[in-house]
């Protein structure tokens, strides 16, 4: 989290140093989640790193204690010349942590994450504070956790895509959200007046033109029946090297004073208690969501 962009005021985003590791190809293929949990009596954050490239595919675990102290960091090495399953068992802070995969069926898409066909599970003194992946079955058998379900939140996501006009993925706005095709279309080659495009499910929900004046920014979009506030900075795209990154960030924590704001946007008509209504929904479900995207022109 200490590496995610930091925004800032209401006309822009600024993005922390993210572009020296970014413009190499092999950092384009990483998939890094962040899940709020419970370690005993405190909380604590899980995050988990997918990545991909020449050598296979990768698995990095990270637990941070409520102070950001650093539990324990585990890196699996790309799985071309490791076991697809396997765990590991280690001692943090008098407790203890056992770390369980199994990806020999997992099936993937065109990114490092996994889509089916597996598990990642992670317990905290034999309780299971993390279990990601369809095969839950399979992984409470392989395990002596208890049998409790995780009460882990999905708090936040970054990832490297690239593209040449067109930049695609499938996203989630919150925690258990539903999951969509979200695509950034702009064309910044030889364009005098280029126009940025934003699509969930191939409906536009966002456009900006006069892009030369406005590369960073921010608006609100609904999804799912939530206010997302978006922010872009595509300054490198427009004026910085071919292999600068624009970065992107979905939010779905909002104000009430911009959820106000982001009425005119969708429905002029709906009334102030339904706002009122779908604003503490947002909040009690979704509460400090961010989605975080690099975008890399290719070549």
């Amino acid at each position: 989290m200490r590496d995610f962009p930091s925004c800032f005021g209401e006309n822009g985003v600024q993005v922390a140093d993210f572009s020296s590791s970014s413009t190499n190809k092999s950092a384009q293929n990483l998939v890094t989640c962040v899940y709020q949990c419970r370690l005993g009596g405190r909380s604590g954050l899980i995050t988990v790193t997918w990545s991909k490239n020449l050598m296979g595919q990768g698995l990095g675990v990270a637990i941070d204690d409520n102070t950001n102290q650093c539990l324990c960091k585990v890196e699996i090495k790309p799985w071309l010349f490791s076991k697809k399953r396997g765990s590991k068992s280690l001692e943090a802070d008098s407790s203890k942590i056992d770390i369980y995969w199994d990806l020999s069926s997992a099936r993937f898409g065109s990114g490092p994450e996994p889509l089916e066909g597996f598990y990642l599970g992670i317990a905290f003194n034999r309780q299971m504070i993390l279990l990601l992946g369809d095969m839950k079955k399979e992984a409470f058998k392989k395990t002596s956790a208890s049998p409790v379900p995780s009460t882990a939140i999905f708090i936040a996501k970054r990832e490297h895509i690239f593209g040449k006009k067109i930049f695609s993925t499938k996203a989630q706005f919150c925690n258990n959200g539903q999951l969509h095709d979200l695509v950034i279309e702009c064309d910044t080659t030889g364009i005098n007046d280029p126009c940025l495009i934003v699509r969930v499910d191939s409906k536009t929900v966002m456009q900006v033109k006069r892009l030369l004046w406005k590369f960073r920014g921010n608006h609100i979009i609904l999804v799912d029946g939530l206010a997302v506030e978006v922010l872009w900075d595509v300054h490198n795209w427009l004026f910085g090297s071919s292999l600068g990154n624009a970065v992107f960030m979905f939010k779905t924590s909002l104000s009430a004073e911009k959820l106000w704001a982001s009425q005119a946007l969708s429905d002029p008509h709906m009334s102030h208690c339904s706002w009122s209504q779908r604003f503490r929904d947002s909040q009690s479900q979704c509460l400090g969501f961010s989605l975080i995207l690099y975008a890399s022109k290719s070549e």
